[in-house]
């Protein structure tokens, strides 16, 4: 299992954590400090569309009008923390985000 984020990511504390609790041993992967590949990036936005960019962020509001008007997948490349997070990989599939869900999946 894999958790993409960030390590100053509150949410993907949360997730870390609770994960570990449930008895599972994600490894921790920082996209600021070892950025997606081009592979990773298509097969997120592939997954998940426009929804893997967190337009509610910081990030998203400083933007350049030119990123915010790019595809997801130059968005990424170009500022991987507008990435929303967590994204979890498992043998389950592929997660985003960190709601009830996702939670009731892991627990």
């Amino acid at each position: 299992m894999i958790l993409y984020g960030i390590s100053t990511c509150d949410t993907c504390k949360k997730a870390l954590k609770a994960l570990t609790a449930a008895g599972h041993a994600p490894d921790f992967r920082d996209v600021r400090a070892d950025p997606l590949t081009e592979a990773e990036i298509l097969e997120f936005v592939t997954e998940f569309g426009g929804t893997i960019i967190n337009q509610k962020s910081t990030t998203w509001r400083g933007a350049s009008d030119w990123l915010k008007a790019s595809e997801p997948d130059e968005q990424l490349k170009q500022q991987p923390t507008l990435m929303k997070r967590p994204v979890i990989r498992s043998d389950q599939g592929l997660t985003l985000g960190w709601d009830d869900a996702t939670q009731a999946k892991y627990a």
